[in-house]
């Protein structure tokens, strides 16, 4: 195969998955707590013909050399974990994370999930669970007669129950941050995993240690940017249809080489 036909190929695969990531960035758009993907690239080994500083002839070295690229492959796929635009709801349940941190949830199988989405509702049994269901770790209980909900920047989670004028404390949110966030396991369903490459979680109340705050009845939007994605979207399909033309060339000018040859 001419080499540069398989040069335009891997091309046309980076600016596929390119177009994958843009694709997944705007239809997630409007989902609460949303981080964006990024995909890296990086440029494939090199065919060395001349090594650079090889003798060319007596007291005459090569200043570069001659090196020709084999083209481009993805190497990573990361979440930017920039905060999104807090939006107002009014809704006493809704939190939203101004600043670094995770909320914990408890998966069915048992194990600590984490998530920028503040949804919060009450199930059947009192408990403070996500929009999934899952229960928010540590655990709280809303009392059935309580009348209001109220959260405050530190997490402490207080109701005013019937018959009684003073508020009652019924725990606390903790939140949780990473050494390394874009290391973390998407699940989706807005759920990351601990995994060795995120580290072990930092957990602590609101507004210590360098984590957030909460800010109850907002909650924190996606942090995709339409336009920059739109601009990137083109610049993806304008690269794609390039190396197509590549490839369309190589394969002419094999054609050429064989009416020739004949």
């Amino acid at each position: 195969m001419n080499q540069a036909m398989w040069i335009s190929k891997t091309g046309l695969q980076a600016q596929d998955a390119k177009l994958q990531a843009i694709a997944n960035n705007l239809a997630n758009a409007n989902t609460v707590g949303f981080k964006r993907d990024r995909l890296v690239f990086e440029d494939q080994f090199y065919q060395i013909e001349q090594q650079p500083g090889g003798q060319q002839s007596e007291n005459v070295a090569s200043p570069s050399g001659i090196q020709l690229g084999t083209g481009t492959r993805l190497v990573d796929s990361q979440k930017v974990f920039t905060n999104g635009a807090l939006q107002n709801t009014g809704q006493p349940l809704d939190v939203a994370i101004a600043g670094n941190g995770f909320l914990q949830v408890q998966t069915a199988d048992g194990e600590t999930a984490y998530t920028r989405a503040g949804q919060l509702q009450v199930n059947a049994d009192g408990t403070l669970v996500n929009a999934q269901g899952l229960p928010i770790q540590p655990e709280i209980t809303i009392p059935q007669n309580a009348t209001g909900v109220t959260i405050g920047a530190d997490g402490t989670v207080t109701a005013t129950v019937q018959g009684s004028a003073t508020p009652q404390e019924l725990g606390k949110l903790q939140l949780a941050n990473f050494v390394n966030p874009t290391g973390l396991l998407a699940l989706g369903d807005n759920l990351y995993q601990e995994t060795v490459a995120s580290g072990a979680p930092n957990e602590g109340d609101p507004g210590t240690n360098g984590l957030g705050t909460i800010k109850q009845g907002q909650l924190e939007g996606s942090n995709v940017q339409v336009v920059e994605e739109m601009v990137d979207m083109i610049s993806a399909q304008r690269t794609y249809e390039m190396n197509t033309k590549v490839l369309t060339a190589a394969d002419n000018m094999l054609q050429q080489l064989a009416q020739v040859a004949r």
